[in-house]
């Protein structure tokens, strides 16, 4: 089979790889119909994510058909429809009792990180029946590949952990796929102003159709002195930080009101500054997490009963073939305007 290969750092490689094999009876082997790339691939070819070692295929997004189950899966068989999780869960041990799956003492995120992904035709999913989620018939499959991850990551990451509120105030420094996510998914909860930061004039467009309150472009204007004036000088209960930079980091500590929290959604790939000299005081609640997509089989209900429309962060499709140009087109988003890329 064909599949986007990691080569190290800046090297990646549309190659010809074996089929994946049922490994252990928990196993399954899903074709994928549709995948997608993540900001996270751009960090492993930065050379942000050292656990990835050369030779992986890339890739934790999709949805398939399975073609193969181990002895051991009971939830299904072939030719089901599934939507894969970005994280596998054994669902035993006790990480997962938790609902820590991105913890899980034999798996979490393994796929495109310390196994094969999916961003080629075939992929090998562990822990099949705690980490896939049976399709109902008649959903749009390609708009199901935004709750491999994103939609799980902004809402768990951002807005659980950010504890937003109804009538609170809410600003997402970010506005790419996983920012926007966190903005659809805030809305569940009916706070009084979202402000959307960014740099890019179009995405902070797509922002305010999506439901931002206000928008702030930090190229042009001081972000920290726009969010203090539409807050009352106080700034905000809820800052999401969804770019894992150093710079964005410290604005989310710039802006947030004293008792409000900061939820990191970002991958920060280098040391940022924690300024407690001044938040010492301010009764801060900062948080971190990576998804444990806990929260899938509610946000599946929710786009099922059309009270969320993943589809509206698709803006390009390429064929598995042409992944190479996927990845230009994700990568160069200020010029071609791309959120999510579907491949398949």
């Amino acid at each position: 089979m064909k599949g986007l290969v990691y080569r190290g750092p800046g090297q990646k490689a549309l190659e010809e790889i074996p089929d994946p094999q049922i490994e252990q009876p928990t196993d399954a082997v899903v074709k994928i119909l549709r995948t997608t790339i993540c900001g996270s691939d751009l960090h492993i070819l930065k050379g942000d994510v050292p656990t990835v070692k050369p030779g992986t295929v890339l890739g934790h997004e999709g949805v398939g058909v399975i073609e193969a189950v181990g002895p051991a899966v009971s939830t299904f068989k072939k030719g089901d429809h599934v939507l894969i999780s970005c994280i596998s869960s054994c669902g035993r041990c006790d990480y997962c009792k938790r609902g820590m799956y991105s913890h899980c003492s034999v798996a979490g995120w393994m796929l495109g990180h310390t196994i094969h992904g999916t961003q080629a035709e075939y992929v090998r999913i562990p822990f099949a029946d705690t980490s896939l989620h049976r399709i109902p018939d008649g959903m749009d499959e390609e708009a199901l590949v935004m709750l491999s991850d994103i939609l799980p990551t902004g809402f768990e990451c951002g807005v659980l952990n950010g504890k937003v509120q109804p009538g609170s105030s809410v600003a997402i420094v970010g506005a790419g796929p996983v920012g926007l996510a966190a903005l659809l998914t805030a809305q569940f909860y009916s706070p009084a102003e979202i402000i959307m930061i960014d740099l890019d004039d179009n995405r902070l467009e797509v922002a305010r159709t999506f439901g931002a309150t206000q928008t702030v472009n930090s190229g042009r204007e001081n972000a920290v002195e726009r969010v203090k004036a539409l807050t009352g000088g106080i700034g905000v209960d809820t800052a999401i930080e969804a770019v894992g930079i150093p710079a964005t980091f410290v604005l989310c500590q710039d802006i947030v009101a004293p008792g409000g929290t900061i939820a990191n959604v970002g991958v920060h790939g280098a040391k940022a500054d924690l300024h407690l000299e001044r938040l010492w005081a301010h009764n801060i609640t900062l948080t971190t997490r990576l998804v444990d997509t806990v929260t899938t089989p509610m946000l599946l209900k929710t786009v099922q009963a059309k009270k969320l429309d993943p589809r509206k962060l698709i803006t390009h499709r390429f064929a598995l073939a042409d992944i190479l140009d996927a990845y230009k087109t994700f990568e160069d988003a200020a010029h071609t305007k791309a959120l999510k890329v579907i491949i398949g």
